[in-house]
């Protein structure tokens, strides 16, 4: 083999590696682009004008169910309140209009479509370069073939890299779709199957916090909120508790954690959820009042 030809070799081998390398730092991007998940519920073509469904919570019950209801609840309520005119009541909070929010929704589902199959392109185009064997032989003008054994050399130990990278990221591919589904409930959540579950915890969550009220917040008179998130896997027990807005209290921030851990395990998830999620997200805000009692909130 000549000068010109080793030059053209190792060229193309620097070019191969390149390439290779171009892609894994692509594909890595995407798969860190793709960590955060949403779990949005499914919008059909017809749904983005029809009438948004309610989820309440009632403080008292009736036994016969209502023929038309208004909204859905944990508990059957024909009728209540001291009005005459069918009211119910609202929150004084300023509330994101339908239209609005089933238009996030669709902008975050097509944004995530996106992500989903820009990362399956790259993958195959990934594992496509592996496909074409390169050339090992050279062939001298009398058709006889010469084999280059440095050449040979540098093109298994490519090989072998690149198979290593293939498979590492195969790997990272096929945990992040392994990763659990989770619901989340907040302050619109449309699963009728949660209010039940959801108006349980908070009860068990504040009769075992009024009862294990922080000795140091009492002394102290420390009061405040906070605003905590946990995610309840599907047998009932505590996957992880995050404080997503502090009190400003370090004696509230830990103390609404161990509420938490003192209350679990929790009741498993309905039948009705766990047929389509893993885990259940439940974030709410924690006041410490000055009563030394504990009461939630969306």
């Amino acid at each position: 083999m000549n000068r010109e030809q080793r030059f053209w070799l190792a060229f193309k081998s620097n070019l191969t590696r390149l390439m290779v390398i171009s892609l894994l730092v692509s594909v890595i991007l995407h798969l860190f682009l793709l960590a955060v998940r949403f779990h949005l519920p499914e919008i059909k073509a017809g749904n983005f004008f029809t009438p948004p469904m309610n989820v309440v919570l009632v403080n008292s019950k009736s036994a016969t169910p209502p023929e038309h209801p208004d909204a859905l609840a944990q508990s059957n309520l024909d009728g209540g309140g001291n009005t005459d005119e069918d009211r119910q009541a609202k929150s004084p909070l300023p509330a994101m209009s339908h239209d609005q929010y089933q238009s996030d929704l669709a902008a975050a589902q097509r944004q995530v479509n996106r992500l989903e199959e820009e990362n399956r392109r790259l993958m195959m185009q990934f594992k496509s370069s592996f496909s074409a064997p390169p050339n090992q032989t050279k062939s001298t003008p009398d058709n006889k073939p010469v084999a280059d054994q440095s050449g040979d050399a540098k093109a298994n130990t490519s090989s072998l890299e690149m198979a290593q990278l293939e498979a590492q990221i195969a790997q990272q591919y096929d945990a992040y779709q392994k990763r659990p589904h989770k619901l989340f409930l907040g302050a619109r959540t449309q699963e009728s199957a949660s209010a039940r579950y959801e108006d349980d915890w908070c009860t068990k969550i504040e009769r075992i916090g009024t009862n294990n009220y922080p000795d140091a917040a009492r002394q102290q008179n420390i009061h405040g909120e906070l605003q905590l998130t946990v995610t309840i896997k599907a047998d009932g027990s505590v996957d992880n508790v995050e404080i997503t807005r502090s009190s400003g209290y370090k004696v509230l921030d830990n103390a609404a954690i161990g509420i938490v851990r003192l209350a679990a395990p929790f009741s498993p998830l309905p039948e009705e959820i766990r047929k389509k999620y893993d885990e259940l997200v439940i974030t709410r805000t924690w006041s410490f009042e000055r009563n030394d009692q504990l009461t939630t909130r969306q």
